[in-house]
């Protein structure tokens, strides 16, 4: 059985199929139709709902974490415990919310099939700024789409919902709702079966490497935000998952002082404080990972091991030579990360093993990042490039070069990065270097790019980063091209 609560109703299930996402939940299970299903892939924002749990800040006091999140790729299983709000909840003793009205009065809404959605990324970020920020709002509401282009009165909403709030039934009972949550804070193992389908839910590792060896064909669950498109795009059943997001082992992220260690749980959102602080170019690439729901659901960890060629955190993260822990039964491995792709969705996994955390050194200077693609926020990577190098008295003495979208896999440049190590650090080492990714990389043309484009590209993100090194004063980065 799992428990949530819906707004401040108990809901406890258990025969539910575990393929149910939370779209289909409130519309077909509940007759709650104010969430609407626009794309079903997480891209247009109309499903958009807000997840309350409970949150210890850095300060020690217990409080609710709200956070938007894509419905039609949020599977029931993982409301285990926490609380469910959808736009229906916002209205109360007859009179709308303080974001409504400010829809309302700002003209935010035409067709208004999007509303809701944007309702809700307007609830969130409300929850989560004490002041109007035009740059928090770009960035609460750049996973929302309306296509009748009506953005700058919904800008306008933002800016008025988010000044001068008012407190609303949210705030009046957050201590009843912290209290209710503690009640039903999971405390063993949770489970949907509908018969034929199941989804476990465990709350450590222990159990989860358990479970994992009991049922090596089951699919585990993190975020979602790619195994959900399996039933939503490709309509196909996952008879058996495991959902590792109760696990708080596996949220944690540490800091040490040559390392970060990430579990493989910790949402992306979550890590973009840490990252951000060790290398900048890191926190201005995830500001770029797709939308801000995407970011709360989306883990380091599923993003390393779905195994994609144009996943944007592996080219990063192997330039950094970061390592990964897996974990089988009792038994931990630990793997650098370039070693963990094999070819096009194939890793080093075994059966039943799973990432535990991320290790991600510290310490290079040097590091930079960048990003192409054909929209500037929530897209997909053309090209994903990073570059580390250790230059001694203008010599090259390491170099780690790495790319996404240009091969099957993440993968290292290292023919570059022979060109690189030993030479002189100049224009002419930099285009023979840049003559060394065609021996690298073959890569395939499709609807984001060309062959053509992407080699080309790729040589320019070098000559970019050696004239960014020179100029360090001119603040020229960018991740994304438009």
């Amino acid at each position: 059985m799992i428990q949530f609560l819906l707004n401040q109703e108990l809901r406890s299930e258990h025969a539910l199929d575990p393929n149910l996402t939370v779209l289909n939940y409130l519309r077909e299970h509940l007759g709650k139709s104010g969430t609407k299903e626009g794309c079903a892939s997480g891209d247009c924002g109309a499903c958009t709902v807000v997840v309350g749990e409970l949150h210890t800040d850095d300060q020690g006091t217990e409080q609710i974490r709200y956070r938007s999140l894509n419905s039609c790729l949020t599977f029931v299983s993982s409301l285990h415990g926490k609380q469910l709000i959808s736009v229906e909840d916002l209205k109360h003793q007859g009179q709308l919310h303080s974001v409504q009205q400010a829809m309302v009065e700002c003209h935010g809404s035409q067709c208004g099939f999007c509303t809701p959605g944007f309702v809700m990324s307007l609830f969130a970020l409300q929850k989560n700024s004490d002041a109007p920020d035009s740059q928090k709002a770009h960035e609460a509401l750049a996973g929302n789409l309306c296509r009748c282009t009506g953005y700058r009165p919904i800008l306008a909403a933002a800016e008025q919902a988010c000044c001068n709030k008012p407190q609303d039934q949210f705030d009046s009972r957050q201590a009843e709702t912290i209290a209710r949550l503690k009640a039903i804070a999971p405390t063993q193992t949770g489970e949907l079966n509908s018969g034929d389908k199941r989804c476990l839910v465990p709350l450590t590792v222990a159990d989860l490497a358990d479970l994992y060896d009991a049922y090596p064909q089951a699919r585990l669950l993190a975020g979602g935000t790619d195994l959900a498109l399996e039933v939503t795009q490709f309509h196909r059943t996952l008879p058996v998952m495991i959902y590792v997001g109760n696990i708080e082992e596996m949220k944690r992220i540490e800091h040490f002082d040559d390392r970060l260690e990430i579990g493989a749980a910790a949402a992306l959102s979550d890590c973009y404080t840490a990252l951000h602080h060790a290398y900048p170019d890191f926190g201005e690439l995830l500001h770029r990972f797709a939308s801000l729901q995407i970011r709360n659901q989306g883990t380091l960890g599923g993003n390393i091991g779905n195994a994609s060629p144009i996943g944007d955190s592996p080219p990063l993260l192997i330039a950094l030579g970061a390592q990964i822990v897996l974990c089988k039964g009792e038994t931990r491995r630990t793997l650098a990360l370039e070693d963990y792709f094999i070819d096009y969705r194939v890793t080093a996994r075994q059966d039943s093993e799973f990432i535990e955390k991320i290790i991600v050194p510290k310490g290079h200077a040097l590091f930079r990042a960048y990003k192409v693609s054909k929209r500037l926020d929530d897209d997909i990577s053309a090209v994903c490039a990073a570059f580390n190098l250790k230059i001694d008295n203008g010599v090259i003495r390491e170099a780690r070069v790495a790319f996404g979208g240009m091969a099957a896999t993440p993968k290292r440049a290292k023919s570059c990065e022979a060109a690189l190590i030993g030479a002189t650090w100049n224009s002419a080492t930099v285009e023979i270097a840049c003559a060394a990714l065609a021996e690298d990389f073959t890569p395939l043309s499709d609807f984001r790019a060309s062959k053509e484009y992407r080699l080309l590209s790729a040589q320019n993100l070098l000559r970019k980063y050696f004239i960014e090194l020179q100029t360090p004063h001119i603040e020229t980065r960018v991740t994304a091209y438009v």
